[in-house]
């Protein structure tokens, strides 16, 4: 099992994941992310190199995708918090989408292409 991070590891690890656009979960140890793609294609193609990214560390993400919209809540749960594991995954999950735009409000809902359209 993973070690929670300490706090000199938070400290050197989420200020860079934070400038990527991941935020603090507001009511759990975790960091969360929203990607908004051009298509729906694009969104499954990230979330496929992302599945099989998770499946190779042994460690998954909680997500939800609607049409361009891909939300992404990292957090190891038998640990009950961040560690190593979620920092690691967020880093390569970043490396898979340089060109999609990054929702960094997580107040409000995120309006997908079909619905921006309407």
């Amino acid at each position: 099992m993973s070690s929670l991070l300490t706090t000199a590891e938070r400290n050197a690890l989420l200020p860079p994941l934070s400038q990527s656009g991941w935020r603090a979960h507001p009511e759990l140890d975790a960091i969360r992310k929203i990607w908004r793609f051009r298509s729906f294609s694009e969104a499954w193609a990230f979330m496929s190199r992302a599945a099989l990214a998770a499946e190779r560390a042994n460690h998954h993400p909680d997500w939800t995708n609607r049409y361009n919209i891909v939300d992404v809540t990292l957090t190891t749960h038998s640990a009950k918090g961040l560690t190593s594991l979620d920092t690691s995954l967020a880093q390569k999950l970043d490396s898979f989408a340089p060109e999609a735009a990054i929702i960094t409000d997580h107040g409000e809902p995120a309006l997908c292409l079909c619905q921006s359209r309407a």
